[in-house]
């Protein structure tokens, strides 16, 4: 017979077998929650590792940025820029022939080709005789009785600098009512001693013309003509041509004469300005940080730069307002509220390429291509306009257009569609996303160049305009106030405008420091 088993052995085989289940039970708990938080931490990682990714990617993008993809100037490119858009340049050009340099080509002007250096003047203004040669260029014997050869000739182009104090004598009368009145002198003022027309312009285009620092302006004059001026005389000069200009009208003659154009070109650019300008209601810096404005003709005849005290859309486009022609400009939005009363908008294809450079080089892999086929696009139909301006045609081929919009239209539309859900580690949307939502929605502003022969399809001349005040600030820093700053912005309006018109920097210095300077008028309608 088979011995039964203890009852209380069996009892407690069975707690124990519990106690088991219920250690069991607990370490898959453990195991689960530790799997769970390995999961976890691993998805972590994997996050974290993506927004690095893009994090790197980002600044991989920004190190690289140059002025081919970028409003930087080419003179603060970084190192791997210029030697990326070299590379770049390079590879570009090794299928066309025209960039080549052959071996064999020497530097500079090939054969036939017209020069622009000084020529020989027929009537000099004075001749002088040379020794003759005392040795023989070839085997080095003396020449002493040698026979006569002929006569060569050079020709040197310069200038006399001659000091002159001239003294005016000032005649006076006396009135019937007792009163002597002096007659006014060409400069200065009765009883005083001044420096010359030519020392003022002197000064004024070191300083103000050609952004040289005030202190050194003063010693490049005297190193230069011998008279040693002071850093006062310099900022004095600018001063009084800033006022004869303000006297004349120059600002409102300027303004009127460009409301009057067909086609202008603005753009605005950040200056450093050391005392704020003041809120004459608050007597508070006015918010926001000193710009300048451009604008321009395209073709360069009449420039126009002014201050302004901030970049909010109102200071902007407040001296455009009542212009009613075609306007060039880049992407900023405050031109947009003038969009009401202009012909059109035209917004510059340079910094649409320039986007679309830096979204090119975005990844992964060929992504962002439909970029490089917008910049394409715009570049085919650009060439399509040259040809039909230099055919004399009004217009593009209807079909030919059509077809370039069709495909700009899908190329924008691969953009948006492939970069709508993308990751980006920068604020808002992806770049990509961002540009192709731009340009699907101003597409008619990119576009209108194909439409409207006589407007460029780039801001390029008004850019231009503001690059003076980036050198300016580049060499001296800074402007004191914002008088300095719409003294200068006014003198450099003023003579690049008379350079265009003809006049030489001096004339048009001495012009308008006589009372008469050149001003501006309306093009004949």
């Amino acid at each position: 017979m088979s011995e039964v088993p203890d009852a209380s052995l069996v009892e407690r085989l069975r707690a124990a077998n519990a106690r088991l289940r219920e250690v069991v039970a607990a370490r898959d708990g453990e195991i689960a929650a530790l799997r769970y938080a390995k999961d976890v931490e691993v998805a972590e990682l994997r996050a974290v590792v993506a927004a690095q990714g893009l994090r790197i990617a980002e600044l991989q993008r920004r190190l690289g940025m140059g002025s081919d993809d970028s409003g930087t100037p080419s003179s603060k490119e970084s190192i791997q820029a210029k030697a990326r858009r070299k590379a770049e340049r390079r590879e570009r050009d090794k299928d066309v022939s025209s960039r080549e340099r052959s071996p064999d080509r020497e530097r500079g002007g090939q054969p036939g080709h017209e020069g622009h250096g000084l020529s020989r003047d027929p009537s000099p203004d004075k001749v002088e005789q040379v020794d003759p040669p005392a040795r023989c260029r070839g085997c080095g014997g003396g020449l002493a009785g040698a026979a006569d050869a002929g006569v060569g000739w050079s020709q040197a182009w310069d200038l006399e600098i001659i000091r002159r104090r001239v003294e005016y004598s000032l005649p006076r009368r006396r009135c019937a009512c007792g009163v002597t009145t002096t007659a006014c002198p060409p400069q200065g003022q009765a009883g005083s001693v001044c420096y010359g027309p030519r020392l003022n312009a002197a000064a004024i285009v070191l300083s103000a013309y050609g952004n040289v620092p005030t202190e050194r302006a003063a010693s490049v004059i005297e190193m230069l003509f011998g008279v040693g001026v002071s850093a006062g005389f310099v900022d004095r000069a600018n001063a009084r041509l800033s006022e004869r200009l303000q006297t004349a009208g120059f600002d409102s003659a300027m303004l009127a004469a460009l409301l009057g154009e067909p086609t202008l070109g603005a753009d605005e650019s950040p200056v450093e300005v050391v005392t704020p300008q003041l809120d004459p209601d608050t007597g508070r810096p006015v918010p926001g940080a000193a710009h300048v404005m451009v604008v321009r003709t395209p073709h360069e005849r009449l420039t126009w730069v002014y201050p302004v005290a901030s970049r909010r859309h109102e200071e902007v486009i407040a001296q455009l307002t009542g212009f009613t022609g075609y306007l060039i400009v880049d992407g900023y939005g405050a031109y947009q509220k003038l969009a009401g009363t202009l012909a059109g908008i035209q917004q510059c294809v340079q910094h649409v390429f320039r986007r679309c450079r830096a979204v090119a080089k975005l990844g992964p892999g060929g992504v962002q291509n439909w970029a490089t086929k917008v910049r394409s696009i715009l570049a085919e139909a650009h060439d399509a306009v040259t040809a039909a301006k230099a055919a004399r045609r009004s217009e593009l081929d209807p079909d030919l257009l059509a077809d370039l919009r069709s495909r700009y239209d899908t190329a924008v539309a691969s953009g948006i569609i492939h970069n709508r859900h993308r990751d980006w580690d920068g604020d808002g949307n992806h770049p990509g996303y961002a540009l192709a939502n731009w340009l699907s929605q101003y597409a008619e502003q990119v576009w209108l160049f194909t439409r409207a022969f006589d407007v460029d399809w780039t801001n390029n001349a008004s850019e231009r305009g503001v690059k003076p005040a980036k050198r300016h600030q580049a060499t001296s820093g800074y402007w004191q106030t914002d008088q300095t700053l719409a003294r200068w912005c006014r003198i450099n309006s003023y003579l690049t405008s008379a350079r265009h018109h003809g006049l030489t920097v001096l004339d048009a210095i001495h012009t308008a420091l006589d009372g008469h300077p050149w001003l501006p008028v309306p093009a004949p309608g």
